[in-house]
């Protein structure tokens, strides 16, 4: 791998950068310089006689063949230390109590070492929840294969794998791996080959509808927009980075990406039936709904909740540390954007009407 240091061992190298990532997270201006994810462009009309109850409105629905209590979904964020195991774990445990689905950070630590898959370990303390592993796509031309993607989800005892996109993250990273030649034909043969359903993300510059269809053909399961207008994992490489003029250079790609909303739009419309994520700088319960109505299946949350999630005060800065508080907040503003609009269902919900600003 790229700038390995001589002796030191791949896993540990891996681990050493995510435990980086996390607090530059935390501690410095990450936020994506774009205005916004572009739900803030999109308003519900208003229904002043709903005629329905707010204590029966259902936010129950499946995805990839399992029951969530929410249509929502803890983004991939982290693991490979032990302060990224703990974080996972308070992740895992409510979302398990929420009902919500899980995603892992990316696994190549813990393939790389197996031990550090405990810190990816959260199957004991979410025995329903539905989890999803998770490796860098660009890694299949690197030397992975199915093999190494089975094992991902065999350490976690996962129910699907994710494979990232982030050619942009790796330009900027020191030890970045750019080739990204042949990518679709290596993931389509993981798709094939994998047993269980495989998905494509983003890390924050978005997805648009001619790339999902590609990934639809090639067999991708589900797609995880991941959108523009939160974290900017150029600006993240920017903190870690030893080389002057790419640390520079950072600057001029702080608002680089496709917005969450147009996102969703788009491969929605480019795939009418599959199924599809929208993350990308989503904080509260009312860009869920915006977003579930503009075409998602589930709304994914990564770093709005990784403050709680560490004990202290969440990333964008809202009160209430406990991650357990915070998403029975986002549920409680999903439910009441439906109430306002008259949808009892996720299913009346989508399609609800909109003003566009």
């Amino acid at each position: 791998m790229a700038d390995q240091q001589p002796g030191a061992a791949p896993g540990n190298q891996t681990a050493k950068r995510k435990g980086e990532h996390i607090r530059i997270c935390l501690e410095e201006d990450v936020q994506s310089k774009i205005a916004g994810n572009g739900l803030e462009r999109y308003r519900f009309r208003h229904c002043a006689l709903p005629e329905i109850n707010f204590a029966d409105i259902d936010l129950h629905t499946r995805f990839l063949g399992h029951a969530l209590r929410a249509p929502l979904l803890v983004s991939s964020m982290t693991g490979g230390t032990p302060e990224a195991s703990a974080i996972n774990l308070r992740l895992a445990e409510a979302a398990e109590a929420r009902g919500w689905a899980i995603g892992l950070g990316s696994m190549r630590a813990a393939v790389e070492d197996e031990r550090l898959a405990d810190t990816f370990r959260v199957r004991q303390v979410a025995p329903t929840s539905p989890i999803i592993a998770n490796l860098g796509a660009v890694q299949l031309n690197y030397g992975y294969g199915v093999d190494q993607c089975r094992r991902a989800v065999e350490l976690a005892e996962a129910d699907a794998l994710v494979l990232h996109l982030n050619s942009m993250q790796e330009v900027f990273q020191p030890e970045g791996d750019t080739d990204f030649r042949g990518l679709l034909g290596r993931i389509e043969a993981v798709c094939k080959q994998a047993g269980i359903p495989v998905g494509v993300k983003e890390v924050g510059w978005g997805i648009d509808g001619r790339t999902a269809v590609r990934l639809a053909e090639a067999g991708v399961a589900f797609i995880d927009v991941a959108g523009a207008g939160g974290t900017s994992w150029s600006q993240v490489e920017k903190y870690r980075s030893r080389d002057a003029m790419r640390a520079e250079a950072a600057a001029a790609f702080a608002d680089w990406g496709i917005p969450t909303a147009e996102c969703v739009r788009e491969v929605r419309e480019a795939l009418p039936a599959h199924a599809v994520v929208a993350s990308g700088g989503l904080a509260t319960g009312v860009e869920a709904a915006k977003a579930i109505a503009l075409g998602a299946n589930l709304a994914g949350y990564g770093r709005t909740l990784l403050g709680g999630a560490t004990g202290g005060q969440p990333a964008d800065g809202m009160r209430g540390g406990a991650v357990h508080d915070q998403m029975e907040r986002i549920e409680f503003e999903l439910r009441t954007a439906m109430f306002g609009v008259g949808a009892g269902t996720l299913d009346e919900l989508r399609g609800a009407l909109f003003a566009v600003y």
